[in-house]
This record gives C-alpha cells, structure tokens and sequence, in this order.
C-alpha cells in the first residue's frame, strides 16, 4: 500500500514539473503571422512576393516552422482588394504587407491598428501612406520602387534618336501611375518631347488603349502599372503589327517582349522589403524605420523583339546589357 501511494506520489510530480517544462518552453510553431497581398498577379509582383518570403526565411523566419504565411491576390479588383483587407483585419496577423499601392492603400484603410510594410510603390506620400520618407511615425514603412525616369528617357532616346512624341499607357485610376505620368511628362518637356496618354482603367481595356496611339507616337514606354503590365502582351502585340517599340519600366517585362527596360529587379526589391519585416516582427516600430528607395538598376533586351518592332538595338547598348534575351 505505501509503495503504491509513494509511486502515485512520483507520478504526480514528474507531471507538475513537465507541465512546468510546458509552460515556460517558447512556442515554436506559427509563433508570428504574417498576411500579404497583391492588387494583381504577374511576374514583377511575383517577384516581389517570393523575395520577401525568401528574406524571411533567411532571417528566421520560417513558413511552416514558426512563420503562419497567409497570401491573397485582388486578381486586379480594387472591391477584392478592399474585401482581403478587411479580412486581414479581422484575422489580426503580426504584420500585413501590401505590395503595389492598391493594395497598401486599402490595408492602411482597414487595418490601421496592425503594422504595415508596403513594396513597390512609386510615391508613398503621394498615395498617402506616410507623411515623411525618413520619419513615418505610426505603423506604417515599406520599400519605394520610384521610377528613373530620367535613364528610361535616355535609353528611349538610344533606341529611337527620332522620338518626339512619346506614347504612355497607364490606369488613371491609379495613384501610383498618376504620379509618375506626372513627373514623366515634367522630364520630357525639357527634352522637347510630348507625352501622348493611353488611359485603361482595367485589363481588358489595354489593347484598345495601346492600338490608341498607334500613327500617333514615336515609341510606346510603359511605367510600372499594375494595369498595363498585367497584359502586357497586348501591347508588345501592337508594338510588332506597328513597327513601334514597346520600352518597358521594369527588366521582367522584356522577358514577355518588351524591347528594352532600365529597372529594378523586383526579387531583389522583396528581398529589401522582407528585411524590413523581420525588423518589425523582431519588435522594432515600422514609424521609426525610414521608407527606402531602390537604387540599383539593370538593362536588359530583347533584340529580336526589338527587330519586330522595327528597330535594332546598336553593338554599344548590348555591350552594356546585364542580361539579353534571346
């Protein structure tokens, strides 16, 4: 009877003590959540995603270990966009991340008491996200993908020394677009060069906005709105019927036919914004971490787009090319 009492005695407390064990080890699993969106799907944004995730995880950080990655896509509905933030809103993760404006906008909207990292956005303060680029105060930072217009003019200008009038298709519903059709227009003015505008509020509208300026322009350039580049295809289609080349704003659309693009890599862009994600989820305050900018750029071609677009690309720009399609 003693021996039995004695071992329930043992028993009861190697149980306290790993409950103790319990209670005082960290959890390991789905420690930190974090909810990311998109306004559409396509590679740059892509891009952008996977490097972010990538950066994460090399931070440690690490989906299905103590990371819960939750992803959705507006397939380019600004209602959708509206729908997931409000959503995320409701499901409190550690961190939302917004990549392209619509998508920041809508998230800085919904979920004002939760931390927000946006990515490729052209102008924050233009969109509204921060008040100051080195301060931001509150709960919102995030990575800037503003334009070099200057070195698109001067690669259009290598391609086509003619060019004087200048196509640009881009959504006017879009903050992001706005302001660099803005500041583009501003550079080419110096130049001596009209900007002819092709609006399209949505995917579909792209190619009647690209056949639009067709007998109209010199070159068609496309900055990068989420719009256009969605179906980009259709303006690299009216490009080669044309003879008019299609210079891109972002190095991923020469892939898919553009004929030349002085960008950013947009992985490496991810890359900037997940850094900036592990500073928040490691406890820093998103209001004191300034919005950065990318600087580095690449060139990349497509000569034999180019070609179909009735244009060569000269020995002295290839020489210079980080990457060439083939």
């Amino acid at each position: 009877m003693k021996m039995r009492l004695l071992k329930h005695r043992l028993l009861r407390c190697a149980a306290t003590v790993t409950i103790a064990l319990v209670v005082s080890t960290p959890l390991l699993a789905a420690d930190k959540h974090v909810a990311i969106t998109q306004i559409v799907e396509h590679p740059a944004l892509d891009a952008v995603r996977q490097g972010v995730k990538d950066e994460l995880a090399e931070r440690g950080f690490v989906f299905g270990k103590n990371l819960q990655w939750s992803y959705e896509s507006a397939q380019g509905s600004p209602s959708t966009a509206a729908q997931i933030a409000r959503k995320f809103a409701g499901d409190r993760p550690d961190l939302v991340i917004g990549i392209s404006t619509p998508s920041a906008q809508t998230l800085a909207a919904s979920a004002r008491d939760i931390p927000l990292i946006f990515s490729a956005v052209t102008d924050p303060l233009a969109a509204k996200l921060v008040n100051n680029l080195e301060n931001p105060g509150g709960l919102i930072t995030g990575t800037s993908d503003a334009l070099p217009l200057e070195r698109h003019l001067d690669l259009i200008a290598e391609i086509v020394p003619t060019t004087q009038r200048l196509g640009v298709l881009f959504n006017p519903g879009e903050a992001n677009s706005v302001s660099s059709v803005n500041q583009l227009k501003a550079a080419a003015a110096k130049r001596g060069w009209e900007i002819v505008e092709g609006g399209a509020a949505k995917s579909a509208e792209v190619l009647a906005a690209a056949r639009s300026l067709v007998g109209k322009v010199d070159a068609i350039y496309v900055p990068t709105d989420n719009t256009v580049v969605s179906a980009f295809e259709s303006v690299v289609r009216v490009g080669q019927q044309a003879k008019l080349p299609v210079i891109a704003g972002d190095t991923s659309s020469v892939e898919r036919g553009a004929a030349a693009a002085v960008g950013f890599n947009y992985y490496d862009v991810g890359r900037q914004t997940g850094r900036m994600a592990a500073q928040v989820l490691n406890g820093e305050k998103p209001g004191d971490i300034p919005v950065e900018t990318v600087q580095k750029t690449e060139l990349y071609l497509n000569p034999a787009s180019a070609e179909k677009m009735g244009v060569t690309l000269s020995p002295a720009l290839i020489a210079r090319a980080s990457k060439i399609i083939e």
